[in-house]
């Protein structure tokens, strides 16, 4: 009787051990086009590179395994479809809302430390990002969630890179 774990599917990538060899953490994970479904990425993805090709702002690029992932250290998601319509599998739904993401502002903000920077808000489009004065001279940032679209105009706007892109909330469910 075999102890063996059963590995990834042929052609897989097993995440967990990769990570482990590359001495990474548990890190977020990779954030995919818009619309594009996560299994039929996985299942149907051949990696062709034709939705980054297609993509007027370059910020699609391949991740691990020559998947492709959404770099918004590069710029913005204007929404246009051209990943979509460019792919040959039928990876996406347009049908859907496209991110299942919003911005998240970390400890490294400079306003926290009492600089005064509101350079994630006067970038977002829908005004998604608001700072709440503190005492001391310090404020907070605050992110809606509702209104957030998850374009990821905020992160390269951020000097300090302390704007980075999370998974949505969930919302609570009524009982």
């Amino acid at each position: 009787m075999s102890t063996q774990r059963p590995g990834p599917r042929p052609g897989g990538i097993d995440r967990g051990r990769r990570g482990l060899l590359l001495g990474r953490r548990a890190a977020v994970p990779p954030i995919h086009p818009p619309w594009a479904d996560a299994a039929a990425l996985r299942d149907l993805c051949t990696r062709c590179g034709a939705c980054a090709t297609a993509c007027p702002e370059r910020i699609i690029a391949p991740g691990d395994g020559g998947f492709p992932v959404v770099r918004f250290t590069a710029g913005e998601c204007s929404f246009c479809g051209a990943c979509a319509t460019a792919c040959p599998q039928p990876i996406f739904d347009t049908g859907r809302r496209p991110w299942t993401h919003v911005a998240a502002v970390g400890g490294g903000c400079l306003a926290v430390a009492g600089v005064y920077c509101r350079s994630c808000q006067d970038s977002c489009p829908e005004a998604a990002l608001r700072f709440r004065p503190l005492p001391g001279g310090t404020a907070e940032a605050l992110v809606d969630a509702s209104a957030c679209t998850g374009c990821g105009a905020c992160v390269p706007a951020c000097p300090v890179n302390a704007v980075t892109m999370q998974p949505a909330p969930e919302k609570p469910h009524a009982c």
